[in-house]
């Protein structure tokens, strides 16, 4: 799919978000026709779930209202969940017994300087599901600066995972703030920082990972002035493993994509492509987030009420803006493998409800954060550094002149 942004021909450079391994539900904008899609911070027309605070909020105190309901049907699943943390929790809270709404509960609050993901899905009457995702931040205070990152600790993650951090303020001193973050690898690798801007930072090695180093990210940033008067609150160290190689070639082209797995090939899957309209981006993309439902509505992102399938299966985000892979059960089955029909995503012939055994679902269970998606002859431009995991999209030069140390 793609971002408005990408309309718009400027890159993205907005704030990532990483689930761990479990696929979760998102709300998100969707494809048309045949795989893509857009995601948008605003409601949708018509969403089923209703989400308190509203997507993207900041500032959240621990005695303001979080509350997930719906007005008919009855919620089936509701996560809220810390991200982007050194130890992921869950907000502890019941659903209702009449299905209708979810809250904390008793004596449960939200912490400060902390970001929030909430994950629901809802049954109808007539036994059609929806989903939706909106996140929010807590308090920080206004001396303060933390960095949101991924990858989770104690995660195991593909060979192209890039250590990335996102600060909720603008950081002037940008060479205190990364001598204050150690990201070591065992067995040892030389491993560069690169600034997006004054308020993402990322780290990687020169070539994808070696499977099974062990990464390790130390933060000393407690009382490290980032900015005028303003000081860093962490200090804690998180660790990761690299697991095994995969990384998958989709030729737009030809409209395949081959899997190898530690320089193997699992399979070569039949796919479809962007259309000649809305092209998929070329290059190298990383996957950072796995949601086993998804909603797709094209409203959310400046398009008319064409599409609004409220149950994607099996998607894989692959950039910031809202380029996916993920399962497509509306086209026909001829499609994949001759035709390039969506809106710049990577669609996999899928089943309603996800349950099949198909190629979407064969590939969604092989796949971990950190795996490596890259797309060739597609007749777009190569994805931005900055936009999700980009950053193998840069050579060594231009990687390490983006650090703030020399």
């Amino acid at each position: 799919m793609r971002h408005v942004l990408k309309r718009a021909g400027s890159g993205a450079a907005a704030t990532p978000t990483w689930a761990g391994l479990v696929a979760v539900l998102a709300l998100l904008a969707g494809c048309t026709g045949g795989t893509t899609f857009l995601e948008g911070k605003s409601r949708a027309p018509g969403d089923t779930i209703r989400v308190i605070p509203e997507d993207g909020a900041k500032g959240i105190g621990r005695a303001d209202r979080i509350e997930v309901g719906v007005a008919d049907g009855r919620l089936e699943r509701v996560v809220v969940k810390r991200v982007e943390d050194a130890l992921p929790t869950e907000l502890a809270g019941e659903i209702s017994a009449d299905g209708r709404s979810w809250r904390p509960s008793a004596g449960v609050r939200v912490s400060l300087a902390a970001k929030y993901s909430v994950d629901a899905v809802a049954v109808d009457g007539e036994g059609r599901r929806s989903a939706r995702r909106t996140t929010f931040a807590t308090a920080v205070p206004t001396d303060r600066f933390i960095g949101y990152f991924s990858p989770e600790n104690r995660s195991t993650v593909g060979t192209g995972m890039i250590v990335s951090f996102d600060f909720n303020r603008k950081i002037q001193d940008r060479a205190a703030v990364q001598r204050a973050i150690a990201v070591t690898a065992d067995p040892p690798v030389e491993i560069e920082g690169h600034w997006f801007g004054h308020e993402r930072l990322d780290f990687r090695p020169r070539a994808y990972w070696e499977p099974g180093t062990e990464v390790t990210v130390r933060l000393a940033l407690r009382d490290v002035e980032g900015a005028p008067g303003v000081f860093g609150i962490q200090h804690k160290k998180v660790a990761f493993t690299v697991g095994r190689s995969q990384v998958s070639l989709v030729d737009a082209a030809n409209h395949t994509m081959e899997v190898r797995r530690d320089g193997e090939v699992l399979s070569t899957v039949p796919i479809t492509a962007g259309a000649p309209k809305t092209t998929t981006y070329n290059g190298k993309m990383v996957v950072t987030e796995l949601y086993d439902m998804t909603r797709m509505d094209g409203r959310t992102v400046g398009f008319g009420g064409e599409y609004d399938i409220k149950d994607v299966p099996h998607a894989i985000r692959l950039t910031t803006s809202g380029t996916f892979l993920h399962g497509n059960y509306w086209a026909s089955e001829d499609t994949f493998g001759t035709e390039n029909v969506s809106h710049g995503c990577i669609g996999l012939r899928d089943v309603k409800g996800g349950r099949g055994d198909t190629p979407a679902s064969w590939f969604f269970e092989r796949t971990l954060i950190g795996d490596v998606v890259e797309v060739v002859n597609s007749r777009d431009r190569t994805v931005a550094a900055d936009n999700g995991l980009g950053g193998w999209n840069m050579d060594w030069d231009r990687w390490r002149a983006g650090s703030a140390v020399h």
